[in-house]
């Protein structure tokens, strides 16, 4: 490194010492100002932190209610999927599907049985009883005996019932946690006792553990039963869903089966070469690139508008460091004709700026993690802050503190020392 080369980092070193020293020396003596001009900076910084850990909490809670619904690795097929269509798009898919009935459910395991899982799923609402209590609307579901392995359905007492209960369609239900508490207080077993089902009794076989909400529905106000006894029980119906997972032994992916089953529909179907499905087909991964768009667009608008609480802390911090040029005229002036070059002024009134909105960042990094955590708690959320939103908040209030304090900065560092020590 050259002499000339060494001698100018050593002065930028002390200039930028002594900027610093000052330009915290300043802010020391006007602690309610600097506090007042950090507010603005604060509340941005505290609410994109709010407002990406309540975007990626959603994210979150979307994943787990998906895995909820339909288990880890398994697909549904029924007439009319998505709760996305308007009106007229169900209605001209209602039209143009294929309902799916139990002849078509027993005709996939007949084709594709040996590498996947099947089960129908169909659903009503209706009270459940036990002498004298009463659990209203519950969701009794009619599957097949290996629903518990498509859904990954954990039972934590008991067991689920089996194919041959599903053949003599036996009354048998798995209840979930919801039920168990309402018609069995205490700590007593439910399992081998009995329960009434729109008035018809069933015995309890199995409790299935608890899973909270999914998409704002209870997971734990359902009953599984067999589906031939559903449907001994409320009929054939017009339609139903169907349930499908790739058999762990066959080494098939979800898509692998999927395609399969499709292939097979279509050809019973009579679905012609180019034309599209004639049925509806939903992959978890399908909900999640849908959620995940959703909150995309919600992350596009709301961050946007938060982030402008933070310009607003710029123009604040703008104003103060225009006041405080104003007020150290004379100061600036005193200070250039001892020596001191443009930079060495810009550079001082600079790096306050800057702290000043770093200071504000990191208070509101702070004020922002605690209201998080105190929401999360408080409304039994989930909320969760990640490092996106942290540096983009941190970046953001950086550039601010730049930006607000270069024009201050600029106008003090072309001060005419002479003009300057007039100054009172």
């Amino acid at each position: 490194m050259s002499t000339s080369s060494g001698s100018s980092l050593i002065r930028f070193r002390y200039s930028f010492h002594t900027a610093a020293r000052l330009a915290l020396d300043s802010i020391r003596a006007h602690k309610l100002r600097s506090f007042l001009t950090l507010l603005g900076v604060i509340i941005g910084v505290a609410s994109v932190i709010i407002v990406g850990a309540a975007i990626e909490g959603l994210g979150v809670y979307a994943d787990q209610s998906t895995a909820k619904a339909f288990g880890s690795d398994s697909f549904m097929i029924a007439q009319v999927l998505g709760g996305n269509l308007t009106r007229k798009e169900f209605f001209e898919k209602l039209r143009q599907n294929k309902p799916i009935r139990r002849e078509d459910v027993a005709y996939l395991e007949q084709v594709n049985g040996d590498t996947t899982l099947y089960s129908p799923y169909r659903q009503r609402s209706t009270d459940i009883k036990r002498n004298g209590l009463i659990i209203e609307d519950t969701a009794v579901i009619g599957v097949s005996a290996s629903m518990a392995e498509i859904r990954d359905l954990a039972i934590i007492d008991g067991r689920f019932f089996i194919p041959a209960e599903e053949r003599a369609r036996q009354h048998v239900v798995v209840i979930g946690d919801e039920i168990r508490n309402a018609l069995f207080p205490g700590d007593v077993s439910p399992v081998g006792r009995m329960v009434k089902i729109d008035g018809i009794d069933f015995q309890v076989v199995g409790v299935q553990e608890k899973l909270g909400s999914a998409f704002g529905r209870s997971q734990d106000n359902s009953a599984y039963i067999p589906a031939t006894v559903f449907t001994r029980l409320w009929g054939i119906g017009q339609s139903m869903a169907v349930f499908g997972k790739p058999r762990p032994e066959t080494g098939l992916s979800l898509l692998e089966s999927l395609d399969l089953t499709r292939a097979a529909l279509r050809t019973r179907f009579k679905a012609r070469p180019g034309q599209p499905d004639n049925f509806d087909n939903l992959t978890p991964d399908a909900i999640r690139s849908f959620i995940n768009n959703i909150l995309g667009l919600i992350a596009a608008v709301v961050v946007p508008v938060t982030c402008i609480s933070l310009v607003v802390g710029g123009i604040v911090i703008m104003n103060i460091m225009l006041v405080s040029v104003t007020e150290r005229t004379r100061e600036i002036g005193i200070r250039k004709s001892l020596g001191a070059k443009r930079f060495d002024i810009l550079l001082q009134i600079l790096i306050e700026a800057v702290l000043l909105a770093s200071a504000g960042g990191a208070a509101g990094l702070a004020i922002g993690g605690a209201a998080t955590a105190v929401l999360a708690r408080a409304f039994e959320i989930e909320m969760q802050i990640t490092a996106t939103y942290v540096v983009l908040a941190l970046l953001v209030s950086t550039v601010v503190g730049v930006a607000s304090g270069w024009y201050p900065a600029s106008r003090a560092s072309k001060l005419d020392p002479v003009v300057a020590l007039r100054a009172e």
